[in-house]
């Protein structure tokens, strides 16, 4: 019996590929071809087609890596055609493995209206369904030639072709058919007829009756084939496979939603400027398929995407916006990108929902409620309550099907966040967000599903993604055959919004999980491409000085709120925190052009902070320096937010002594460090707690070395065996004092280690009990992971880490094997460790990448926090992170969990001096130092309201009082869109505030209305 079904197996794919298929398509005619090659970058539509183009034929080499061509197709539909259905078929020479990663074109008719995408998956345009003959067909495609760099094989290797400037200019691709041809659609529902049974067939049970129906009814249809005659042999095949179609599916068959769906990176192995044309491209697709098939419904994500296509092909938008409005173009995940949720900060993550759900109220009327996030590198605990404080109900994601070590236990579930909100989840089963309906996929999501016996449905996004192409026709064929068929999971095409309300009301009660969705793969993207990492960093802290600078200087000094200009730059900084962007898994040319952009970002929003300074500093003629503080705690007696002439020193001051043994030894009262000749830390003595913090005959500040090979995905992955080998980089070029003022002392160490070249400068300041290490490399490594370690004498069994308002607790420990999966974890602006009475906190500038591990000796416990500091992978960037680079970071000794939210904000928001003499009140002030405020802008609307976000910083309740320092009429609790909520805190409103009392980790948005303009400079 199996070899009757292995030889039925073969035999269906000989005559599928050599007899059936070919078929398709029986007759064709060539077209007349030329071509235009637009010099440099993409050109307008009306240039492209007004071009002088030339004779190109079939068989020729085309398109130099990233280059653009415009194809003019032309001929006759032949007269003996008439009354059959005829296509354009159109082949620019491509690889059938992977679509949306090549060459791929858009056509448009002469007038420049584009028709629909063509790429390896979707090589037809129709002309005509049943043709009078003699019509002239005249098509014009603008193709681009992007470079295969999806690696057969898992073959990770360098290649220049991803940056235009090193990719060369040799063609890359061959061009294969450009035809008109008869479609024969009766051999076409015979190829769909069989791939859906033979493909059940196979994921039937050997035993199965079914499986022998099935293989019985293609053995018979496939000997009603006249191989020398398919076309008028196929609606024989067809009947006798008829009534195995017909058989209905059982009353216990899975329920798959399915639907239509491309998923496309904003940039990945192509730059931004072809996403903009990809998107345009399978919109333009997937509009057509929405006309044709009445029962399909397409969902696309990513507001920013929509709006690239209402910039760039406005033709393409107004049809976009139609079936919008018909409810079939379904927008959903209501955020501005797909955006990476682990190192986003607090309030960038949150404008991810304001920006992406404002653009879909403004443009469609639609509150988006499905976040849609399937293929992001792990999600953050903070998600659940920015989702529901966004005005959203349910979560999917896709990409923890990816885990290598542990399988997620629930398809749907209530994920828990950091305060204990809940959001409805779904992850499909079907393990792919670019799935194809295949019978290998529907038998594997009803297989795969851990939720049976309590729910019955899953989600299946269905269509080519990564780059584009979306759903084709043979995904709806296959969809209708599976609708109801015996032995198969029902299939049927739904918007989200319905598949998750059913969903939720057949699984009231479903299994929660608490904490992080913890992705046990890509941890390296954490640290790859380390200047993308600190553009985003700052930039986001640039903004928030931006906001709170304008909106104080708008409110005391009637300084010009411009609110387009921070539009704009939110929406910059929000696009590269793209899940392939900000990771650093994107090809050279998009790192090299984010660079260039955080660096225009970062020169307007600092015109934008000297600009309202300046306004509120008083005379620059003074003799003083006004200190601004954009930190949200007082520093240096400058309160949170205000700014005040500069104090006098307060007679505090740091002694540097010379080491015995060498080295020095710097002490300010509060802290003693000692560093060692080798310019290592091997003491910092909280001299307060009598209490040393480096672990005995340990050093801290130690830079290691690993080799760093992945099995695969190289700027994604770091594997665990790469701690087997470690080089300490203990060796010392200089370890020179530098600074001995009374104020602050600093030693320098200069290091050199292959090709590189790191000089340290370690900074002990008066009054402070934090030791600052200010870290220049010039890295020239390869396939190396620098990290810096800092050996606690500490027992602790978790320790913490900053994320997106509050932080997590992950375990020293490896118990389980949850546990030892997560040997590289994200943290933003500080880690911190604590034993009852004593912690310590290490705080970063730009560094997200961290692990901590815990080594028990007979002298004690020593717990090791390590930064991730630099990469150096070869794919696929093979320059990733070559030149120079700077760190800042420091080690906080006896800070509890609060000085680690302060130190953390001090280190990342540093003080502003601008010549002035004038005070300047905070807008708003807060009583309680464990709320931190996070925004305080003008309200969006530009109705003059002032717009504070905070939240509880530390884990605990707490209440607090809000007092602002200009009119106010009225406080309201608002969502982040900044509408009225009635979610937020119970407020009890006084003169000129408010207060409240917040939940451990609570946001809360609240909305000053401005009963006066204040015209005076503080």
């Amino acid at each position: 019996m199996h070899h009757d079904r292995s030889l039925i197996e073969a035999r269906l794919k000989r005559v599928l590929d050599e007899r059936i298929r070919p078929a398709v398509h029986p007759e064709s005619v060539p077209l007349d071809v030329a071509v235009w090659h637009a010099p440099g970058e993409p050109v307008p539509v009306a240039e492209g087609l007004a071009a002088q183009h030339n004779p190109i034929s079939v068989g020729e080499m085309w398109g130099p890596p990233w280059g653009t061509s415009w194809f003019r197709v032309s001929g006759t539909v032949p007269r003996e055609w008439a009354g059959r259905t005829v296509e354009a078929v159109l082949d620019l020479g491509f690889d059938n493995r992977f679509t949306g990663n090549q060459s791929e074109a858009l056509v448009h008719t002469p007038d420049g209206t584009p028709v629909k995408g063509v790429n390896p998956c979707n090589q037809w345009v129709r002309i005509g369904a049943s043709v009078a003959g003699g019509e002239q067909v005249l098509l014009h495609l603008e193709a681009a030639s992007n470079p295969m760099l999806l690696p057969p094989e898992n073959s990770f290797r360098p290649t220049p072709l991803g940056d235009r400037e090193t990719a060369g200019s040799e063609p890359l691709y061959r061009l294969t058919r450009m035809d008109l041809a008869v479609f024969d659609e009766t051999v076409w529902e015979l190829v769909q007829d069989l791939e859906v049974l033979g493909g059940l067939m196979h994921e039937l049970p050997v035993d199965s009756g079914r499986r022998w129906e099935l293989l019985r009814a293609i053995e018979r249809a496939l000997d009603a084939i006249d191989l020398q005659d398919v076309n008028g042999t196929a609606a024989a095949a067809r009947s006798a496979l008829a009534p195995a179609l017909a058989s209905p599916a059982c009353a216990s068959a899975h329920r798959i939603s399915a639907v239509g769906h491309a998923h496309i990176d904003s940039a990945w192995l192509w730059p931004l400027r072809e996403t903009v044309r990809k998107v345009a491209r399978t919109a333009a697709n997937m509009t057509a398929l929405l006309e044709d098939a009445p029962e399909f419904v397409f969902a696309m994500s990513q507001a920013q995407q929509y709006a690239w296509i209402k910039e760039h092909r406005p033709e393409v938008y107004e049809k976009v916006k139609k079936a919008v409005a018909e409810g079939r173009f379904v927008p959903v995940g209501g955020m501005w990108v797909e955006s990476d949720t682990n190192m986003p900060g607090s309030e960038a993550l949150a404008r991810q929902f304001v920006h992406g759900k404002r653009f879909f109220l403004q443009e469609f009327g639609l509150e988006s409620e499905e976040v849609w996030l399937p293929d992001s590198f792990g999600y953050t605990a903070a998600l659940p309550q920015i989702v529901k404080q966004a005005g959203a109900r349910w979560f999917l994601t896709q990409k923890i099907s990816w885990n290598q070590q542990n399988p997620f236990p629930h398809h749907t579930f209530q994920w828990e966040g950091i305060d204990g909100t809940r959001v409805f989840t779904h992850f499909p089963p079907i393990d792919t967000y670019n799935a194809q309906l295949s019978g290998a996929e529907l038998a594997h999501a009803e297989a795969n599903f851990r939720d049976k016996g309590a729910a019955t449905r899953s989600l299946a996004p269905t269509g080519w993604g990564d780059g584009g192409g979306g759903t084709t026709r043979e995904m709806l064929a296959r969809a209708e055959r599976v609708r109801d068929l015996e032995g198969s999971a029902r299939v049927e095409w739904e918007r989200p919004r319905d598949f998750f309300a059913k969903a939720e009301a057949e699984h009231p009660n479903p299994p929660v999980w608490s904490g992080e969705l913890y992705l046990e793969i890509h941890r390296a993207v954490l640290t790859s491409q380390a200047k993308t990492k600190q553009g985003n960093r700052r930039s986001e802290h640039l903004l928030y000085e931006a906001e709170l600078w304008a909106a104080t200087a708008a409110v005391r000094a009637g300084f010009p709120y411009p609110y387009e200009r921070l539009d704009r730059l939110w929406k910059t900084v929000l696009l590269h925190q793209f899940h392939d962007i900000l990771p650093g898994s994107s090809i050279a040319w998009v790192h090299r052009e984010a660079e260039k952009t955080y660096a225009a970002v970062t020169e307007e929003l600092r015109s934008i902070v000297d600009a309202a300074q300046r306004a509120l500093a008083g005379d620059p003629r003074a003799s003083t320096h006004v200190v601004f503080n954009a930190a949200p705690h007082t520093r240096a007696g400058v309160a949170a937010g205000g700014a005040a002439p500069k104090a006098p020193a307060d007679g505090r001051s740091v002694t540097a002594a010379d080491r015995p043994g060498g080295g020095f030894v710097l002490d300010n009262g509060l802290l003693r460090v000692e560093v060692d000749g080798r310019g290592l830390v091997v003491s910092a003595y909280d001299q307060a707690a009598d209490r040393e913090t480096v672990a005995p005959g340990r050093a801290a500040n130690l830079l290691q070395l690993h080799p760093d090979f992945p099995n695969m995905w190289d700027a994604w992955d770091v594997d665990a065996f790469y701690r087997n080998t470690v080089t300490d980089l203990v060796d010392a070029d200089e370890v020179d004092l530098t600074d001995r003022r009374p104020q602050a002392a600093s030693v320098r160490v200069v290091r050199s280690f292959g090709s590189s070249r790191v000089t340290q400068t370690l900074t002990l300041t008066a009054g402070e009990k934090r030791l600052d290490i200010d870290t220049e490399v010039d890295w020239r490594e390869r396939e190396k992971f620098l990290k810096a370690a800092f050996p606690l004498d500490l027992h602790t069994d978790r320790y913490a880490c900053e994320t997106q308002f509050g932080h997590v607790h992950r375990p020293t420990h490896t118990n389980t094997s949850w546990d030892a999966a997560k040997f590289e974890v994200c943290a933003h602006r500080f880690v911190h460790l604590e034993e009852p009475g004593f912690g310590v906190a290490l705080v970063n500038d730009s560094t997200y990448g961290h692990d901590v591990t815990r080594d028990v000796r007979t002298d004690g416990t020593t717990t090791t926090v390590r930064l991730s500091l630099l990469r150096a992978p070869r794919y696929p960037d093979p320059g990733t992170d070559q030149g120079v680079h700077r760190f800042r970071y420091a080690l906080v000794p006896g800070a509890g969990i609060g000085d680690a939210v302060r130190e953390g904000y001090a280190l990342n928001l540093p003080e502003r001096r601008v010549p002035g003499d004038a005070r300047v009140a905070p807008l708003v002030s807060i009583d309680n130092d464990a709320v931190v405020v996070t925004a305080v802008k003008l309200a969006d609307d530009a109705s003059g309201d002032v717009v504070v976000r905070l939240y509880e910083s530390r884990g605990a309740r707490a209440r607090v009082r809000l007092d602002a320092s200009f009119a106010s009429g009225s406080v309201i609790a608002c969502d982040l869109l900044e509408r009225p909520s009635p979610d937020g805190p119970a407020l009890t409103t006084t003169a000129d505030g408010a207060t409240f009392a917040l939940r451990p980790f609570q946001i809360t948005t609240l909305r000053l209305k401005r009963t006066a303009i204040e015209r005076s400079p503080g």
